[in-house]
């Protein structure tokens, strides 16, 4: 997580997503017949695409996301392909999440973390859910320790649905408390609140030397309201050793003066965008596009973010 803060420090917020789909390239219309996008020659075209993207952003992203799901959906070649884009990211001195969102416990757990932090789908980072429990985030630990990696932790996301669960107000009597808790006990609190004091109480027992702990908290952008506004600000408050991954930029409606409200001191976060990014060379081509102006479209995208974020925060 120190290595995110100096990354930030030095290249902005921007978290690029390579949550890449065969209708994003420019060459898609080769694999429009049925069950080609399917293909090895389709996850290769999905890893020159990415290869192009990371090549052209480096000295801009903060960090790149690799969402597995897009790899998945292609079979053993898009496995292959998700494990090379990690590796080529990593390669490229870059820092790279694997947004996987494992959650389960005891011997699974370990195994899941020997297979995302060690061998063919080494990454720096992971998504993990905590809802099974704590017991379900430690042997992540444990392996975070060994190689010098880190994860971030769903507590409040961005989609709608969050209500149903995370903003639940729950009943907490004060033996269930951590010792820092923002609220008196006795007072009711949001599962999610119950989930970030919880990492807050690991990130104390053992920070970087910027102060956050190896495993931060997804926290999405939703400022569509004041109360929301004034909840963005106050998570932040509540929560200073948490490093955030900040989900819910560009297409999917958040904005710069949104993001600002969850940093912490022009810092302590990264914020991701994908289909913005990606997909930006759509919106200028006109014919003949290749993977060489796709890139430079990324390019010209995260830049206009990383700017309007640090534009937000001054």
């Amino acid at each position: 997580m120190d290595k995110l803060y100096e990354s930030v420090k030095s290249r902005g917020h921007v978290c690029i997503g390579l949550d890449t789909a065969v209708d994003y390239l420019p060459s898609s219309a080769a694999f429009a017949t049925a069950g080609a996008s399917a293909t090895p020659e389709a996850a290769k075209a999905i890893f020159d695409f990415n290869k192009a993207i990371i090549d052209a952003s480096l000295d801009i992203a903060a960090c790149f996301k690799v969402q597995i799901a897009y790899y998945e959906e292609l079979g053993l070649a898009g496995l292959e392909c998700y494990a090379k884009t990690l590796e080529y990211i990593r390669k490229k001195g870059a820092l790279v999440i694997a947004d996987i969102k494992r959650g389960d416990i005891a011997d699974t757990a370990e195994r899941y973390a020997r297979a995302h932090f060690d061998g063919d789908f080494e990454a720096d980072f992971v998504t993990l859910t905590p809802f099974l429990g704590m017991d379900s985030i430690e042997p992540w630990l444990e392996w975070a320790d060994k190689k010098g990696k880190g994860a971030f932790v769903l507590m409040r996301t961005s989609n709608k649905g969050r209500k149903d669960f995370q903003l639940q107000k729950i009943a907490v009597r004060k033996t269930q408390r951590e010792p820092a808790g923002p609220q008196e006990p006795g007072d009711s609190i949001v599962l999610s609140d119950v989930i970030g004091e919880k990492l807050s109480g690991l990130a104390a027992a053992k920070c970087g030397v910027h102060g956050y702990g190896a495993f931060g908290a997804v926290v999405g952008i939703d400022t569509s309201s004041a109360e929301e506004r004034n909840e963005a600000i106050a998570i932040r408050a509540r929560y200073p050793n948490l490093f955030f991954l900040i989900p819910g930029y560009g297409a999917q409606g958040g904005a710069a003066d949104d993001v600002a409200l969850l940093l912490n001191k022009g810092n302590g976060g990264v914020v991701n965008a994908s289909r913005s990014i990606l997909k930006a060379w759509q919106s200028g081509a006109s014919g003949g596009a290749d993977n060489d102006f796709a890139a430079k479209a990324a390019r010209e995208a995260a830049i206009n973010m990383r700017d309007a974020i640090r534009k937000a925060i001054s």
